[in-house]
């Protein structure tokens, strides 16, 4: 089982992926973590260097191959515009199990206004760059998620048991079953 949690930058999915992860025994991946290691720089000196539309193409190739994953479980932090490609729209949905982390523009801002490190945030009002951030990609979000959980303000820990209730309602989740050790004897 391979899980893809999409969402708006700073709505949570590394956080939350690797929580999930943890609790359900399965190894974690952050796509930009390993999109960096790949190009050998910091996405942010990427997308100064080379541009958005180079940065992309590394982001397909890397999706394609992750989404590919069989084995043991999977979880997938996807950057927040990987979904504006539709090759990775259709890897991701018809590969993996997709929740959407959704948080308002206005949350995001409150937990992302001293970031410097995500470059389509480096604008002169990053409230309003999340605003548009949103209205481009949400319908995006919405199409390819299986399932969406609104991040508000719940703790990882509160996002992570919806998540898994979510997944345990459609069957793709089984939690462990207790025994109950019987102190009678027939």
């Amino acid at each position: 089982m391979t899980i893809s949690l999409v969402g708006l930058p700073g709505g949570g999915k590394s956080t939350v992926g690797r929580q999930l992860a943890k609790r359900i025994g399965a190894r974690f991946i952050d796509s930009d973590a390993l999109l960096e290691e790949r190009i050998g720089m910091p996405i942010r000196s990427f997308f100064e260097k080379h541009g958005e539309a180079a940065f992309r193409d590394q982001e397909e190739a890397v999706l394609d191959e992750l989404t590919r994953h069989e084995g043991e479980p999977l979880i997938i932090a996807t950057g927040g515009g990987a979904v504006l490609r539709p090759a990775n729209r259709a890897h991701l949905r018809d590969r993996t199990t997709v929740i959407y982390l959704r948080s308002s523009p206005e949350e995001l801002y409150r937990r992302l206004r001293h970031d410097t490190q995500r470059p389509l945030l480096q604008v002169a009002d990053p409230q309003a760059k999340l605003r548009e951030l949103y209205d481009l990609r949400h319908p995006l979000y919405e199409e390819v998620a299986h399932y969406s959980v609104d991040t508000g303000r719940p703790s990882v820990a509160t996002l992570v048991n919806m998540i898994m209730m979510q997944l345990e309602m459609a069957g793709l989740l089984t939690t462990p079953q207790f025994s109950s050790v019987s102190t009678a004897k027939s």
